[in-house]
């Protein structure tokens, strides 16, 4: 029998007041958007024990539309990651073409194989055509 998952009650939330940040979004309004997560203890003062985080975002277009893109920006100040974001971004976008070819090859190396006759297939040979399996009937 398998245990349902654990879901927690909304009261039970808690804010991890050892772990917050401050956002800073900053964007060229064109291409470019770094999002800055500065460190802060609870009273809202800086936390100068850990590190600010730097991620970039811009939107792509594909023949499926917008795609949003954000890659982590390995960097200690804004203007250094704005020096890195096109590297970062090239990086995060090879990352998600990669991605999407190892699921085509998966999808296409799939093989289904039905467990036993075809519904209505009767005593057809050859995968349930006629003629053995040649479209036309094998004539």
């Amino acid at each position: 029998m398998s245990e349902e998952p654990q879901v927690q009650e909304i009261q039970e939330v808690r804010v991890d007041v050892a772990n917050l940040y401050r956002e800073e979004v900053y964007t060229d309004l064109r291409v470019a958007t770094i999002r800055v997560l500065v460190p802060v203890k609870a009273d809202g003062t800086q936390d100068t024990t850990r590190e600010t985080l730097f991620s970039g975002q811009t939107t792509l277009l594909s023949q499926a539309g917008p795609l949003p893109v954000e890659c982590p920006i390995d960097a200690r100040t804004l203007q250094e990651a704005a020096a890195k974001f096109p590297a970062a971004m090239k990086e995060a976008v090879d990352r998600l073409i990669e991605e999407a070819r190892e699921i085509r090859r998966r999808e296409a190396s799939r093989i289904v194989v039905p467990s036993g006759p075809l519904p209505g297939a009767g005593g057809l040979r050859g995968g349930g055509l006629p003629g053995g399996g040649i479209l036309g009937g094998g004539r």
